[in-house]
């Protein structure tokens, strides 16, 4: 599957040598921008895997734009692409969560490695990201599944062992979680 990306660049000729290089390499480019708002409103519709967006641009720039899409989680990732080489603008680009920056001019030599690395880093991130949240949700459900035990223990005065097994039981029976279960007797507690 190819992946999806968001060129903007207030530059119609950078775009388009962009967009070249992007088609070659076998990217799906979705849509371009001549803004960051209109970079914004692309990620919002596509949902891109990448972002290439200048950090200078009309209206709405690619670092402010950059913040919100990162923020909103509407794109993979974003590589800032500059004539801008300064620290401070390597600075606040890691500060809104850019993942790469290349400085311009753009050829295939120093564009295609940097998103091969970005994209592949996104990836990892994406996938750690993931596994937190999922030990995060299996540490809540521990936790209601203790809290629901409680309540079956005090409320019908059985073991901790019994109030595990109705748990469990509830669960088999109505095809729903130990969590959705627990989270269900506990709710009116």
């Amino acid at each position: 599957m190819s992946k999806r990306v968001v060129i903007a660049d207030d530059e119609p000729i950078t775009r388009m040598d962009i967009v070249e290089i992007l088609l070659e390499e076998g990217y799906d480019v979705v849509g371009e921008a001549s803004d960051g708002f209109d970079a914004i409103e692309l990620c919002q519709k596509y949902k891109p895997d990448l972002v290439l967006m200048d950090v200078k641009m009309p209206l709405l720039n690619g670092l402010k734009a950059a913040e919100i899409i990162h923020q909103d989680e509407l794109a993979g990732c974003i590589v800032l692409i500059t004539a801008y080489s300064g620290r401070e603008f390597v600075e606040d680009a890691k500060k809104v969560g850019v993942m790469g920056y290349v400085v311009k001019p753009i050829n295939e030599k120093n564009l295609l490695p940097t998103l091969a690395v970005t994209m592949s880093k996104s990836k990892e991130f994406e996938d750690m990201k993931k596994k937190i949240k999922d030990t995060q949700n299996k540490l809540e459900d521990r936790k209601q599944i203790e809290r629901a035990k409680g309540i079956l223990m005090k409320n019908e005065c059985i073991s901790e062992a019994e109030a595990y097994n109705r748990i469990r039981g509830l669960s088999m029976s109505k095809r729903r979680s130990m969590g959705e279960i627990a989270r269900i007797i506990t709710m009116n507690q």
